[in-house]
């Protein structure tokens, strides 16, 4: 029997709304299979400081890496009910799947759990928590390209001061229900590695909403894969937003710890984000890191994006976006950008 397909509305994780499909078996309105995603692109001259020269380019991705997804929900007895998703990357510049070559199919998202009054329990392949209070730090939202507290943590041609990637292989989560505006989580990556049972990820974060307020912290240790002579790396995050309705003001502090060499960070961020019409703001930030490592000076880098975000409509938008960066001993390198973003 072929089932009936109803559209309707649902926020994801960066807070847009998203229109996904549902597909429903009318014998079990318990069961229920969601396609969708986000595709962006920008065209931009794009140049950092000590990077090479400025270069013209149509990219993908911008204040949202393009994705798409599939996540279905069944439920069981008791109240409780399983869960999946599968989320791939892709480029729309090239129509290449992934961030980057070496990113496997559901590179985004692949995971399976149960969840329940208990909270969630899910295993997989999992985004990972810190990437996402960053998220909620920054008037730029989960930027790799555009946010300078995402440039500055997770992007390694910005001297990423995070070891590791934006997900975690092999990760048990289990994450609490919001109670008064409160939720947290607990991550663990295994390792896999045979006779070094200890050789694995941990992540420890919370996060706050109540009204235009809203508070995060994370720290993680990361150890699968590091190089020699590191050994592991502890970061941690911390920061605040509150929303005053005519402005929503940002700020951030963030550390790294590095084990087996001299290679740590200190990150301060502020961010601004103006309404100006109906449906546009105006949004602007600067990052500061100060990185010491061993043997060689202290460098710091300083990176600013100005811009202007227009929704055409609950689920597109275009924007314009100015961004500076300089680091210790290169010029300053200035990018432009002008992208569009839809939801589906």
């Amino acid at each position: 029997m072929r089932h009936p397909t109803f559209m309707r509305l649902v926020r994801n994780g960066t807070g847009l709304l998203v229109a996904s499909a549902s597909f429903c078996a009318c014998a079990q309105e318990a069961s229920q299979i969601q396609l969708y995603g986000l595709v962006g692109a920008y065209a931009a001259k794009m140049e950092r400081s000590g990077g090479p020269v400025a270069v013209a380019q149509l990219a993908h991705g911008g204040l949202t890496t393009s994705f798409w997804g599939v996540r279905g929900t069944e439920s069981l007895s008791g109240g409780y009910k399983v869960l999946f998703a599968l989320e791939s990357f892709f480029q729309p510049d090239t129509g290449a799947q992934g961030r980057n070559a070496t990113d496997p199919l559901f590179s985004r998202n692949a995971y399976v759990g149960v969840e329940g009054g208990f909270g969630k329990l899910t295993l997989g392949r999992q985004t990972n928590p810190t990437y996402l209070n960053m998220g909620m730090l920054s008037p730029f939202g989960s930027s790799v390209v555009f946010s300078p507290l995402v440039l500055h943590s997770f992007v390694a041609t910005y001297n990423g001061a995070l070891v590791g990637d934006t997900v975690w292989n092999n990760a048990v989560q289990y994450s609490t229900p919001r109670v008064g505006g409160l939720a947290g989580n607990v991550i663990y990556g295994l390792g896999e590695t045979a006779g070094s049972g200890g050789t694995a990820n941990l992540g420890l974060h919370a996060n706050y909403v109540n009204g235009g307020f809203s508070a995060a912290f994370s720290a993680q240790r990361f150890r699968v894969p590091v190089t020699a002579p590191l050994t592991e790396q502890k970061g941690y995050l911390v920061g605040a937003a509150y929303d005053f309705k005519v402005a929503k003001v940002y700020g951030s502090l963030a550390k790294s710890e590095a084990s087996g060499t001299v290679n740590d960070t200190s990150t301060w961020d502020v961010g601004l984000k103006v309404p100006v019409t109906q449906n546009g703001a105006v949004l602007a930030e600067f990052a500061h890191t100060k990185r010491t490592r061993a043997l060689v000076p202290e460098n710091l880098r300083k990176t600013a994006s100005l811009g202007y975000d227009h929704f055409l409509s609950k689920r597109t938008d275009v924007y314009a976006i100015y961004s500076r960066d300089k680091q210790t001993g290169f010029e300053a390198g200035d990018s432009v950008a002008l992208g569009i973003r839809h939801t589906f």
